[in-house]
């Protein structure tokens, strides 16, 4: 029982019979051109529902009542914070105008399917209605009324008991056609293949943007981390204050540098539509290798080529590489004596990082880090490669990168 009664307490089976009501407007506004609303007969009751439809299909054929029935459909006809039911699932109707002929096609079916149930919607609203008003009128000595579905000839206080129940079928009649139309709407005013296809788009380039704010803040943070922890470190067993106040002032430097690479980074996902500033490319590579250098290990760099001829997106995403080779060093072998080879050739920029393998450390030499994870993706996204493994000795972070 109380399942029946549930539809009474919901205030989504009101928006849904409104909105079929709605469009029950149109049909009858026409009817009152031809063929008339009062003394008809059931050839001319049917002509209600069948005059308006070439106005209907026209209208239809103008891409914006697209968005305008998909507005509609999604205000009144799903649940919402007002249907006391859940809100978290998507109603599945677009709200964008036309795009194709196949879109036209369906909402000109919407809308013509939309007339016609709010024909019958209000029909019947009417009718049930005018039962339980005959119903009361009954019960309190109105002379003898009838419907189409009910004739009342007596007056009595017994006909005040069966009143409710026209009242409590329309409500489920409503209930179940508005669930009816809620589904017809999904298929009819759904997205079309070319609106899912860029929905899913903009999803894949929404993850690669989150993807590629990860691998930002791994690189600059974890870099500017590292250097403090080996900083502080060697502050610590030096005893020194001369050493202790360059560290100190290398961790500055550092911190200051992250902080201004997570600005950065915050400035993209406020989405403000201001410029996130200029990224740091790899003609700033000698801030890196003096930070290096400041944590007590000996970098030898070598360059050759001018670093000017090196587009800007592949400058600085080999500056991040070259950040992330860094701080593994730091990070896995200290400060260790480490060569930095960086090659601009014809058509390629090469970029190499060596160090001794820490003899304490065993190296399986497939370099699965999520750092070494990260140069490789950065890597590929450029249509260049990165291997990183045992070279001898060594461990030797190669890169290969197109300048074109």
């Amino acid at each position: 029982m109380s399942g029946l009664l549930l539809p009474l307490t919901r205030a989504v089976t009101y928006t849904r019979w409104l909105h079929m009501l709605v469009g029950a407007f149109v049909p009858f506004v026409c009817a009152l051109v031809y063929p008339g609303l009062v003394g008809l007969s059931p050839g001319e009751r049917v002509l209600i529902g069948v005059v308006p439809l070439p106005l209907v299909l026209a209208a239809a054929m103008v891409p914006s009542m697209r968005r305008a029935e998909g507005l509609q459909a999604r205000l009144m006809l799903f649940p919402g914070p007002h249907a006391r039911v859940r809100t978290d699932e998507d109603p599945g109707v677009s709200a964008v105008p036309s795009a194709s002929w196949s879109d036209r096609a369906r909402t000109g079916a919407w809308m013509v399917l939309r007339m016609e149930v709010g024909l019958v919607v209000a029909l019947v609203s009417n009718e049930l209605l005018a039962c339980a008003l005959s119903l009361v009128g009954a019960a309190f000595g109105t002379p003898k009324a009838s419907t189409l579905f009910l004739h009342v000839s007596g007056r009595g206080w017994a006909y005040a008991l069966p009143a409710p129940v026209p009242v409590l079928v329309l409500i489920l009649f409503v209930a179940g056609a508005g669930a009816l139309m809620a589904r017809a709407a999904r298929r009819l005013l759904g997205p079309s293949l070319k609106e899912r296809l860029a929905a899913l788009e903009q999803r894949t380039e929404q993850l690669l943007e989150r993807n590629h704010i990860a691998r930002e803040l791994h690189d600059s943070l974890g870099h500017a981390l590292t250097l403090a922890v080996v900083q502080a470190g060697a502050a610590r067993t030096a005893g020194d204050p001369d050493f202790t106040g360059r560290a100190l002032e290398t961790i500055e430097e550092t911190g200051r540098a992250a902080l201004e690479d997570l600005e950065r980074v915050l400035l993209v996902l406020r989405e403000t539509g201001q410029p996130a500033g200029a990224r740091p490319a790899l003609d700033e590579a000698g801030r890196l290798l003096d930070s290096a250098r400041s944590s007590g290990a000996r970098v030898d760099a070598e360059v050759t080529g001018p670093l000017e001829r090196v587009p800007g997106p592949v400058s600085r995403e080999a500056y991040r590489m070259l950040q992330e080779g860094l701080t593994n060093v730091l990070r896995h072998a200290g400060p260790v004596r480490i060569g930095v080879r960086i090659a601009v050739e014809e058509a390629r920029l090469r970029l190499e990082v060596r160090n001794p393998l820490p003899a304490q450390t065993p190296v399986t030499g497939t370099g699965v880090g999520s750092g070494l994870r990260g140069i490789r993706e950065r890597a590929a996204l450029l249509g260049g490669e990165a291997r990183a493994g045992r070279d001898g000795d060594q461990w030797l972070l190669h890169v290969d990168l197109p300048l074109r």
